[in-house]
């Protein structure tokens, strides 16, 4: 346990008297504020209430009534005879969405991503310790991943109905660093590469930076156009595609089995590598979640990572393809820089083996946050939409206004927004908007009162 020294605690909390409003309320503040940076650790036992009004200069009332607010609203827990110890409150450790989504200026919506299950991870990152003691015994240079992680990998493959060996798993620091290892070792700087309109903005931006050509076919909420995908691959003559075919990016749709094996057979027939992304492929909001074969063949290379389904901070993703092809990717220079820590894959390890509650969790939440946006946003005659089946978005086609425009006047108003261009090849889509659905249903609530023009979010 942590024990903050009287006299360091006034330093620890900065020029907190220059704030405005009751002192009370003001200090507390400070230490909700210190909390946060991480000026005060979690679990940091406080001084006593003499010794903290010593060190303040405050009175004791003053300091009785802080921590009774800090008590009541969950950041300090008090054990008769032992002291106040810090904490998070629940508001924190049980959100879905990251606390700087609505606790910045104004709130962001730029970025579809998941706060960390916190006790969860903590509970995982404690276990994946104190087994650490064995990789302190090798080199740990990088490689495919360690044996466990590509183990439980495989065998979820495996399980899933695509029989899959530890051999043809690489982990890499993310799905982004899959895709960019794969981006380089794969493209053929002569014939384009195939991506989906809208697509996510992060392979958009490894593709550009390499001046790749690209050829884009579209998605929309309903899904893809068989005819116009196959069209697009015989005439383009792509050498690599990237897809999203499981609640895709930011569309939401999901690819049928029978255009799956489709997809995999043109691949094949027109010597073209597809990489399926399946980093939203657990976020199945379905009622209940139904079984989903993997866009699988000789020519596709699946890419995953625990970024969307657990925390965008723990950097593990993976790649499965044919073992020949691991065995090349290991040779590229590029491998050893997008390989994760060998602690951070013992976390993984830890999470994976026990998923079942986690992901339960995650559905639940981020189902609720989907339906009470979609019904806030209902009704509204300035756009249309289709409720995804899964993934972490609305797509909405906007009408009478382009996304350009709504997204700066949302800007003007504390609102960070990304428009369509943003997920376009060509900068096309400037009807279209994507608004993820990760925050809290307060924070949701707030900013369709912004898109709707009834509030501004600042305070």
């Amino acid at each position: 346990m942590i024990e903050t020294r009287s006299p360091g605690i006034a330093s620890v909390l900065g020029n907190w008297r220059q704030e405005t409003g009751p002192l009370a309320q003001t200090l507390a503040a400070a230490v909700r504020d210190a909390v946060i940076d991480g000026r005060i650790p979690v679990g940091t036992r406080l001084p006593s209430e003499r010794a903290l009004a010593a060190a303040l200069r405050v009175s004791r009332g003053t300091v009785v009534t802080t921590l009774a607010e800090l008590r009541d609203t969950g950041w300090v827990r008090t054990n008769h005879g032992s002291g106040s110890n810090v904490r998070l409150p629940p508001e924190i450790t049980e959100r879905t969405a990251p606390w700087s989504v609505d606790h910045g200026d104004g709130l962001d919506f730029t970025r579809a991503v998941p706060a960390a299950p916190h006790a969860a991870y903590l509970e995982a990152s404690r276990r994946a310790v104190e087994r650490s003691a064995s990789l302190l015994m090798d080199s740990a240079e990088p490689d495919a991943g360690l044996p466990q992680l590509r183990e439980l990998l495989a065998d979820r493959y495996t399980r899933e109905g695509l029989p899959t060996r530890p051999d043809q798993i690489l982990v890499t620091s993310g799905a982004r660093a899959a895709f960019t290892l794969l981006a380089e070792h794969l493209h053929d700087r002569a014939r384009p590469v195939l991506v989906e309109s809208p697509t996510y903005h992060g392979a958009l931006a490894v593709l550009r930076r390499r001046r790749a050509r690209l050829a884009a076919s579209p998605v929309t909420s309903d899904g893809w156009d068989p005819a116009r995908f196959a069209h697009t691959v015989k005439t383009v003559r792509p050498g690599l595609a990237y897809l999203t075919p499981d609640f895709h990016n930011p569309t939401g749709a999901l690819m049928p089995a029978d255009q799956r094996d489709h997809v995999a057979a043109l691949a094949s027939r027109n010597d073209m590598t597809v990489i399926a992304d399946e980093t939203l492929r657990d976020l199945d909001l379905r009622t209940p979640p139904e079984p989903v074969p993997h866009l699988a063949g000789r020519a596709v290379v699946a890419i995953g990572s625990m970024g969307k389904l657990v925390w965008g901070g723990l950097r593990v993703g993976w790649l499965r393809t044919d073992a020949a092809r691991i065995r090349e990717l290991l040779h590229n220079p590029l491998q050893a820089r997008l390989s994760p820590p060998p602690l951070e894959q013992l976390i993984a390890c830890e999470l994976l083996a026990d998923l079942q509650d986690l992901r339960r969790d995650r559905r639940d939440r981020l189902r609720a946050q989907r339906d009470h946006l979609a019904a806030l946003l209902e009704g509204a005659g300035e756009w249309s939409f289709t409720l995804p089946p899964g993934g972490l978005c609305l797509w909405l086609r906007l009408h009478g206004t382009t996304a350009t425009a709504l997204a700066t006047r949302a800007a003007g108003q504390g609102l960070k927004l990304s428009p369509g261009p943003t997920f376009s090849a060509d900068r096309t889509l400037t009807h279209y908007l994507r608004l993820p659905y990760t925050a809290t249903h307060e924070t949701l609530t707030r900013a369709v009162a912004v898109l709707t023009g009834q509030e501004t979010t600042r305070r």
